[in-house]
C-alpha cells in the first residue's frame, strides 16, 4: 500500500540520524508497502467467503484485511503484538487493549547513537498503533506511544527508551473507497489533534496515512451483504 507521512516533533529527522530507529522504521515501511492491491483484494474476498460460509455478517471494509496483513508482516519480523504498557495490575489484563500497544519493538542503542541524540538510555524502539477505530479514540491512540516512551508512576512492562511512536491510519480517500465506517478517525483528522495536544504529545511520532487502492474500490451495500468490489 502507498502512504503519506506527517512528522511530529522532528520524528523523521530523529529516525534518519539514529541507525537503530532507521532499521525499525524500514521494517514498518516494508510491512505496509508489501501489502499489494492484489494481496489486499484476495484477502478481503477470502474473508467474505469464510463469513458467508459460516452464515456470519461479512466485512464491509478493508480494515480487517489491512490489520491482519500488517500483523503477519510485523510479527514475522520480530515485532511484539499487543505489547503491554504496564507490568502492574489492574493494567495487565490481556483482553483490555486500552493498556496495550498494537505492536512494539526495541533495539540496543549504540554509544554513538546515544551521544547523537543526547540520551543515557541503553535501548530505543518504536511503539505502533494501527488506528481504524472511532474518531473519539484519536487522543488516546496518540497518548499510548507517549506512555510507552516516558517515565510513569506505574511500573512499565515495555522499554523503548526515548523512542518514537508510529500511528497508522486510513486517509480520508481510503476511508471513502475502502468501505470504512464514517465514524472512523482518518489521517487528516488525526493531524488536527497535534497542535492543541503538543504539550501532552512530548514523544516524537510519525502519523502514517494509508492511501486507497488504484485498481479497485468497495461500494457499501445495505444489510448484511458484503461491499461490492468495483474494478477501476
Amino acid at each position: 500500500m502507498q502512504f503519506i507521512v506527517h512528522s511530529h516533533r522532528n520524528a523523521m529527522e530523529i529516525i534518519e540520524s539514529t541507525p537503530e530507529l532507521k532499521n525499525l522504521w524500514s521494517e514498518i515501511e516494508y510491512a505496509v508497502a508489501s501489502v499489494t492491491e492484489s494481496i489486499l483484494l484476495e484477502d478481503y474476498a477470502e474473508k467474505v467467503r469464510v463469513k458467508q460460509a459460516l452464515n456470519d455478517s461479512p466485512p464491509k471494509s478493508l480494515s480487517y484485511s489491512i490489520n491482519d496483513l500488517l500483523d503477519y508482516r510485523l510479527v514475522s519480523q520480530g515485532w511484539e503484538p499487543q505489547s503491554a504498557l504496564f507490568n502492574q495490575p489492574p493494567y495487565t489484563n490481556r483482553n483490555d487493549k486500552r493498556w496495550r500497544l498494537d505492536f512494539s519493538k526495541s533495539a540496543p542503542l549504540s554509544d554513538e547513537s546515544a551521544r547523537s541524540i543526547n540520551t543515557s538510555q541503553k535501548l530505543t524502539g518504536i511503539a505502533v498503533e494501527v488506528a481504524f477505530n472511532h474518531g473519539e479514540a484519536i487522543a488516546w491512540n496518540l497518548l499510548k506511544p507517549v506512555m510507552a516512551a516516558e517515565l510513569n508512576h506505574v511500573e512499565k512492562a515495555i522499554d523503548i527508551g526515548e523512542g518514537i511512536g508510529v500511528i497508522i491510519t486510513a486517509s480520508e480517500a481510503l476511508k471513502k473507497s475502502g468501505g470504512f465506517d464514517g465514524a472512523v478517525g482518518e489521517f487528516e483528522k488525526v493531524l488536527r489533534y497535534l497542535a492543541p495536544m503538543r504539550n501532552q504529545l512530548s514523544t516524537p511520532m510519525l502519523i502514517l496515512g494509508l492511501l486507497p487502492p488504484r485498481s479497485f474500490r468497495l461500494e457499501k451495500l445495505k444489510g448484511k451483504r458484503p461491499s461490492r468490489i468495483i474494478t477501476l
